[in-house]
Parts: structure tokens; C-alpha cells; sequence
């Protein structure tokens, strides 16, 4: 991944209590790919920003996600959740004056490639846009607002589910294919002085403000607003039940498993074969199905990995073979040849 840090400061809304995962900790504590999903879209954000990213947290869980992205970020509270607007809004005081664009997006996007970011940093900084955002194209069951054009093709507006729902014309508004995805790169001035004039709106649990209605703002004020459309659905998807999270998991696989396969490792079944972002495979290695790679593990050229095999923490020399075993914090030489069944661990 090349890409080039630019004055940028990225905020990552990550306040989200989770509480469609039912779960005791946060959501975006949940793994993807053998780490938190937030630490996804922070390595992501310190590859192309100046800046250290910024995250709005909660009152609740702070403590927890200070300790796992440890002291190159800046963590804002934002002690009572008023909607994406109220989050940015928290923000503020990091950031105003320090930097000339500013990228929002979700800590529960862990698809969101690092490119994508550095795309939209260089489209606003090239155009002078107020805004320049990620779309995608969906279809009308999608729970994404929708992005309203004019008849030159102009950003006018976006338009949440509920309220084209409201409208007069709600079938054409919902029968709009170009979809907000929630990602943002703002003129950072523009985008501290317009925070505050944000309208509080009717939500479904109290009243919000919406980061979307900034869209509106600039078109009023005859500031371009301007979207790249995005053709990895993937990247664009969020995690914020226990289903959602598994579609993301596997998003995340397919994705991994495809870089693997483009550098010349073999993956007999690739939909059963499970690899950890920060392992290394050597090339015309073999892995065979039902086999996981874990942690900080590499594995050397010519290797054969399965079927079913765990290797975790471990460091394998060239033409090794695992077949039917774990391998657990260990090194190994050359050819060597691990017996099936086998639990090789330095746990007493």
C-alpha cells in the first residue's frame, strides 16, 4: 500500500455503546481478522493522515480502547450521544486550525481501505470541495441514504430512509441506486464553522444532530459537494449486530485469501481457510482447507499447511509440513515435518 500522509486529521466515531451485539464489551472491540475492528480503520487512518487520528469515545468502555490503541491517538468524550453531528461537534477542540481536511468515519468499518481515504483526501484538496464523500450503488431495500442529484449531476442533498418515507415523492427517493456509505472528507474550517449551526432533529430515541445535514449547508451556500463511487461493496460494510459481524468476517476472509492467492500461495478452498491480517506466507506454499493462520505467524516458501491445521504465533522455515495439528508459539526450522495430531505449544 503506497500512499502519501497529506494535512489530514481523521476522526473516528467509535461512542457507540453496541447494544444489538448484547454483548459486555463494545462492539468495535469485537475481532475481524484476528483483531479489533476498530484497530482496522486506526492503522488505516495513521497510513495516510499527518495527523494522529482522533477518537470520540463514551463515557463507558473508554478506558478499554485507550489501552488498545494506545498513546499516538487523541480520545474526546462525547458524554451524551446526540446523533453524528454532536460526535464531530466533540471533536472541535482537538482539532479546529490544526489541519485543513478533516475524514469522519465509523469505528465499526473495518473494511475501509486506507486508498479510499487518500482518495477522497486528494479529491478535496484538488477541488476545493466542502465535502467529498463514499457512495456506493445498492438497491432500494437498502437501509443507506440516498443521494439526491440534480439534472447535471450534482450533489443536492441526503436523504435518510425515514424521511424520504415522509416525502411526497418517497418511491422515486427510495428508488435512488447511489447510497451514502458515512465516510466524509471535509474542508476543515469550513467543516468547524458550519458544526454549530446544525439543525437538532426528531430521531427515533430522542432528538440528533445529523453530519448528513452539512450536505444541504454547502449546496446552500454554493460550496461543491462531491462523491466517489466506490465499486468494493465490501469496504462499505458496518458491524453492528452479531450477523452483521459474521458478513464482515467474511468480507474481511475474501479479501485477505485474494491477496494470498495474487502472490502466488495456493489456497485449495479459500472459503475454508481462515488467515489473520498480520500473517506472512512464503510463496507456492500450500494451504489446504480448514486450516488457521493466527497472529504474528510466518510461514516460509513451499510449505504445506493442512488440511486442518492451526499454526498461532509461529515462525515455519521453508518446505515444513503441518497436517492435522496446532502449532503454537514456535519456531521451526526447514523441513521439518510436524506429525498429525500433534499439539506442539510451550504451555506446560
Amino acid at each position: 500500500m503506497n500512499t502519501i500522509k497529506t494535512d489530514l486529521a481523521v476522526v473516528i466515531l467509535a461512542a457507540g455503546k453496541g447494544t444489538r451485539m448484547l454483548s459486555k464489551k463494545q462492539k468495535i472491540l469485537h475481532e475481524v481478522g484476528g483483531r479489533p475492528m476498530v484497530m482496522h480503520v486506526v492503522e488505516a487512518s495513521r497510513s495516510v493522515a499527518q495527523h494522529p487520528p482522533t477518537l470520540v469515545i463514551g463515557e463507558m468502555g473508554g478506558e478499554a480502547l485507550k489501552a488498545l490503541v494506545g498513546p499516538e491517538a487523541v480520545f474526546v468524550v462525547q458524554a451524551e450521544q446526540l446523533g453524528t453531528g454532536h460526535a464531530a461537534m466533540m471533536a472541535a477542540k482537538a482539532l479546529r486550525g490544526r489541519s485543513a481536511q478533516v475524514l469522519v468515519t465509523y469505528g465499526d468499518m473495518p473494511l475501509l481501505k486506507a486508498e479510499t481515504m487518500a482518495a477522497l483526501a486528494q479529491q478535496q484538496a484538488q477541488s476545493g470541495a466542502a465535502i467529498v464523500m463514499v457512495t456506493i450503488m445498492g438497491e432500494p431495500s437498502s437501509p443507506f441514504g440516498r443521494i439526491v442529484r440534480d439534472e447535471n449531476g450534482r450533489v443536492l442533498e441526503i436523504v435518510e430512509v425515514a424521511e424520504a418515507r415522509q416525502r411526497p415523492n418517497t418511491e422515486e427517493l427510495l428508488n435512488i441506486s447511489e447510497l451514502n456509505v458515512g465516510v466524509y472528507c471535509f474542508d476543515g474550517p469550513w467543516l468547524w464553522e458550519q458544526l454549530p449551526h446544525l439543525p437538532l432533529r426528531q430521531a427515533r430515541n430522542g432528538v440528533e444532530y445529523y453530519l448528513t445535514d452539512l450536505v444541504a449547508a454547502a449546496v446552500d451556500q454554493g460550496r461543491a459537494v462531491e462523491a466517489i463511487v466506490t465499486d468494493d461493496q465490501d469496504e462499505c460494510v458496518g458491524a453492528g449486530t452479531r450477523s452483521e459481524l459474521v458478513e464482515v468476517e467474511r468480507a474481511f476472509r475474501r479479501r485477505a485469501n485474494q491477496r494470498w492467492l495474487t502472490a502466488g500461495v495456493t489456497l485449495v478452498d479459500p472459503d475454508q481457510t481462515f488467515i489473520d491480517q498480520s500473517v506472512i506466507i512464503g510463496q507456492d506454499t500450500i494451504i489446504w482447507p480448514g486450516s488457521y493462520l493466527q497472529g504474528n505467524t510466518v510461514i516460509g516458501e513451499d510449505c504445506v499447511i493442512g488440511p486442518h491445521a492451526t499454526i498461532r504465533n509461529s515462525r515455519l522455515g521453508h518446505r515444513v509440513r503441518v497436517e492435522h495439528a496446532v502449532v503454537e508459539d514456535q519456531v521451526l526450522e526447514d523441513d521439518v515435518m510436524v506429525r498429525p495430531f500433534s499439539h506442539l505449544t510451550n504451555e506446560k
